[in-house]
């Protein structure tokens, strides 16, 4: 690894509070940013993960791709885990910390409010991040993409029940246009220009060199992403410390857990590291904007729903980065 990436987390640490004091120093750049959207999907943010999604996608043999049936219990514990586990077990965390744990804390109201935000998260798992998360853990380029566009196929059938169900409300507006739109700006647009770039390379060293000498943008765009992300929700977290550490704790044990289950999961069967890191990191990651999104429809721009959803987004990036450090730790102890 190179001294940036060894590094990375301070360099995140640092992002963290340069995001932050943006948000307090400049609030009319972080309102003009915030402003670019299209579908709730952030434009700034969609070029940035873009970037971080690329490099990898170059990595993308399509002639791997057969090889996936060859190797179906990564995707059947990514399935199990994001569908029959993820959003029960994290109702459960809500229901727990806001109802018991943290009652003497938080509102009733304001609790309920939490636990929906909590709910949509659980039931949202990563579309995009995920590749970076496995491209720091060298994981199968081909066998991740199989992987994340089952999960969004999922998605589109599975989401609204599972809320609807865990949330006890009937009428989910599944936001069409902000879930399209992420599967077409992070994985069939970047695939597509990953396509074409090994096309025009040829040989596998020159598609080799390619990837080594784009491989620090990507770094770079994880880098720009936290500052904007938390430069977003600066003042959120400055007016509102103790709120947010409340909701962080149901996120990070759920995010903690669930990797645990699916890695172990993995281990067991005996599926290859580079399957099975990221197989355990789409489930554990979240896809926020699809969450935040739906908040907002049902509850309200200055709901506590919301709230908890972008509480999500500011813990994904350094719980993320604590699992990609113990899975490439942890490598050699599989098959």
């Amino acid at each position: 690894m190179s001294l940036f990436e060894r590094y990375l987390s301070l360099w995140i640490a640092l992002a963290i509070v340069a995001g932050i004091a943006l948000g307090s120093a400049a609030p009319g750049l972080v309102t003009a940013i915030a402003a670019a959207e299209l579908a709730r999907v952030n434009l700034v943010v969609a070029v940035l993960i873009w970037a971080m999604v690329y490099p990898m996608m170059v990595g993308v043999d399509p002639g791997s791709l057969r090889d996936v049936v060859k190797q179906p219990k990564g995707l059947a514990i990514t399935l199990a885990v994001n569908w029959l586990i993820k959003p029960f077990t994290m109702a459960a965390l809500g229901v727990l910390f806001f109802e018991v744990v943290f009652a003497d804390l938080i509102a009733p109201a304001d609790a309920q409010q939490y636990i929906a935000g909590l709910i949509l998260l659980g039931a949202a798992p990563c579309t995009a991040m995920v590749f970076v998360w496995s491209q720091l853990t060298r994981g199968d380029e081909g066998y991740t993409l199989v992987q994340v566009s089952v999960n969004d196929v999922v998605m589109v059938f599975a989401f609204a029940p599972i809320v609807a169900f865990l949330l006890g409300v009937t009428d989910i507006v599944v936001p069409w246009g902000t879930l399209v739109l992420s599967v077409i700006l992070f994985i069939a647009l970047p695939l597509a220009a990953g396509l074409l770039t090994r096309r025009r390379l040829g040989h596998a060293a020159r598609i080799e060199a390619f990837r080594d000498r784009i491989k620090p943008w990507s770094m770079v765009g994880l880098i720009a992403t936290v500052v904007i992300l938390f430069g977003l929700q600066g003042q959120v977290i400055l007016d509102r410390p103790q709120v947010i550490a409340l909701i962080a704790v149901p996120i990070v044990i759920q995010s903690y857990g669930i990797f645990a289950l699916a890695y172990a999961a993995a281990f067991a069967l005996r599926v290859p590291h580079r399957i099975a890191a990221p197989c355990a990191l789409i489930g554990t990651s979240n896809f926020f904007e699809l969450a935040v999104a739906v908040a907002i429809s049902l509850f309200g721009l200055n709901s506590g729903a919301a709230l908890a959803t972008v509480v999500g987004v500011l813990v994904e990036v350094p719980v993320m980065l604590s699992l990609v450090a113990f899975a490439n730790r942890t490598r050699a102890r599989f098959a």
